[in-house]
Formats: C-alpha cells, structure tokens, sequence
C-alpha cells in the first residue's frame, strides 16, 4: 500500500516549478536567441560552465531552468506529447530517466565533433551522453581517525563498525535509498558487484545508521564530527566540501568503486536544436570540461583534458576497481516497480537486522 501510494503521488502530483537564471547575450543584443537548459545541477555550480559557453557564443542568451531530476523528465514527456517544444537540452544526474528518454524517443541524434573519440560506455547512440564521472566514495570526520586509518574496503568498514560500536552509535550516514535517486542506483549496483554487501548493511543498522536525501546534510555532519563516517557519498560533492572542510576526508574504496554519470542529451522537441548542441558540445569540449574539473571539482570524461581530476588519470590510479555505470538500456531495470520494491524492502530489513 506504501508503494502503491507513492506511485499515485508521482503520477498526480504537478512538477515543481523550475528557478530559472537569465543570462543575456554578452554582444548586447537583447533580441537574442535564446538557449533553454533543463538542468539538475544548482545554478550557481553550473554558472562557470555557462559563462565559458557565452564567452564563446556571445550573440546567444541562455535560459537556466533549474529543476529536480523527476520533473525534467516528466516535463520533457508531458511538453513533447502536448504538441509543444521543450528546453534545448537536458542535464540531469538521473541516469536511469536520461536513458529512459532516449530509449523512448524523446532525445534526438546528436553528432558531435567529439563523439567518435568519447569513451563507448560514456555514449549511447550518439544521443545521450555522460559528460562527468563521479565516484561512490566513503567520506570520514579526519579527528575521530588521528589514531587509526579509515576502511577502504566494505569488510574494513564493517570491522571498524563492530570493533567501535559504543563510538560510531548514531554516527554513521548514507543516503535513503527510498528518497534519492543517486543513493538507489548505488545500492543497486552494490547488490550486483558485492555478493555480502547487506552484511554491511546490517552492520551499518545496528550502529543506528542515519538516512539522508541530499549529500549536503551527510558531509556537513560529517564535516563537524556528528558523523564520522560516511557510506556510497557522491565524490564530486565529497570533493567540493573537502576543498573548503580540512576535517572532511575521502577515501575511495580499494575493493571496488562505483562511478555514475550526469548525462546530457537534447530533447527531440527542442525549440532550438542547434543551440542544445552547441551547448553540449562545449560541455564535451576541452575547454568546457576542464571548467568543471578544475572550478566544480567534477572529473572530467574528455580524453584530451589533463590533470588529476580527469576519468583518465583516476583510471590509471584505480584501474579495474572502478565500475562505471555504462550509459545504455540496461540501466531501465532500476526503473522496475517490482523490483525496486523488492530492493527496498530488502534494504528496510537489512537495517533492522534481518
């Protein structure tokens, strides 16, 4: 009935409204033409990116539509089957809805100068593409660790757990898998990499594991030693708080480490296809993308592109123990109600103890 419930509140309920950033035309013009983005990522994150685009487009203004990865994809469909155009391009961190869109006709072909060069799990078809790589990492208040090293590994993680029990009580964080799309498609792929992994999830229940939707609220505990430990936490957003928190630190996991994508793509009703390319294919660019790497703390996906924080260098440090998650159909299976339900429930009595 919960699930039951939760569906009928997707399908009725009315998609947030979007916060939108207006970006004029550098040369001045203010007639315009203007890009629309649908885009997960907060504007303020994204606003290097779209400076670096307008830079090198200046005649072009571009409209920033800020929305949940849900409703970029519900508007997508319900504006394309209305009869109506929709944005020029879609960025979401929702790898699952992205290829949804693309496996049923919503995004066109859309051939870019670097397409025959992107790497083939990072490129489905020419038409959605992985632009950012971003690994599962487990996070750690730096203080509670002066006189022992952090786990890197899952069994290192459960042993710490059972050998500090008095001490981690309540002060472990991981995302809920029911309320954050990110946190679902790790456990998911954990299930199918780690034969023992509700072993960790049982011992992460009994330490009074605390649940949370957004990575802000897991690293901010952390950061000031309410937490002291952190499961399956986006790296990107790791990184970009252990920038700025000296107690924040990072390891990524040496038995394996999962590695999902913000895919972009651009709708088949777009108004104006060819600034969606243009703006995708900046975003692929050398340029664009070491704009991410070096001011969103983003790895970047392009080949060309040099540094540490580059899918390229972190591959050649981790070599097999990283496993992206390839852009293609396969990722349809996270949207099966029936097994979703049945992940989550597993999930729910793991934590319990069962």
């Amino acid at each position: 009935m919960r699930f039951l419930f939760f569906a009928l509140l997707v399908l009725f309920s009315k998609p947030a409204a979007a916060e939108t950033t207006l970006f004029p035309a550098l040369n001045g013009d203010t007639g315009a033409r203007t890009l629309v983005v649908y885009s997960a990522l907060d504007a303020p994150l994204a606003k290097g990116m779209i400076e670096g685009f307008r830079r090198a487009n200046p005649a072009i203004a571009v409209r920033y539509e800020e929305l949940l990865t849900g409703d970029i994809y519900t508007r997508i469909i319900d504006e394309t089957n209305a009869g109506q155009k929709t944005g020029d391009v879609a960025f979401s961190s929702a790898m699952d809805l992205q290829v949804k869109l693309a496996n049923d006709g919503y995004a066109q072909e859309s051939n870019m100068p670097m397409s025959a060069r992107w790497p083939r799990w990072a490129n489905w078809r020419n038409t959605a593409y992985a632009l950012t790589f971003e690994p599962a990492v487990f996070v750690y208040h730096k203080p509670s660790f002066r006189n022992a090293s952090p786990p890197a590994t899952r069994a290192q993680f459960v042993d710490y757990l059972e050998r500090n029990a008095d001490a981690v009580q309540g002060k472990i964080a991981t995302y809920d898998i029911e309320r954050s799309g990110v946190g679902f498609m790790f456990m998911a792929r954990d299930q199918e990499q780690f034969p023992d992994i509700w072993s960790v999830i049982r011992s992460m229940g009994k330490a009074g594991v605390k649940l949370y939707s957004r990575s802000a609220a897991i690293l901010e505990r952390i950061a000031d030693g309410r937490a002291v430990l952190g499961y399956n936490i986006l790296g990107s957003y790791a990184t970009d708080w252990a920038a700025r928190n000296p107690d924040v630190g990072i390891v990524m996991p040496k038995d394996y480490t999962v590695v999902m994508s913000r895919i972009g793509l651009v709708p088949k009703a777009a108004a104006s296809p060819d600034l969606g390319r243009a703006l995708l294919a900046y975003f692929m660019s050398a340029e664009g993308q070491t704009i991410m790497a070096r001011d969103l703390h983003i790895a970047a996906v392009n080949p060309d592109v040099s540094g540490e924080n580059t899918a390229n260098a972190i591959q050649a440090t981790m070599g097999a123990q990283l496993r992206p998650v390839p852009v293609s159909p396969g990722l349809l299976v996270y949207l099966d109600q029936v097994k979703r339900n049945r992940l989550v429930e597993r999930w729910n009595a793991a934590l319990q103890g069962r």
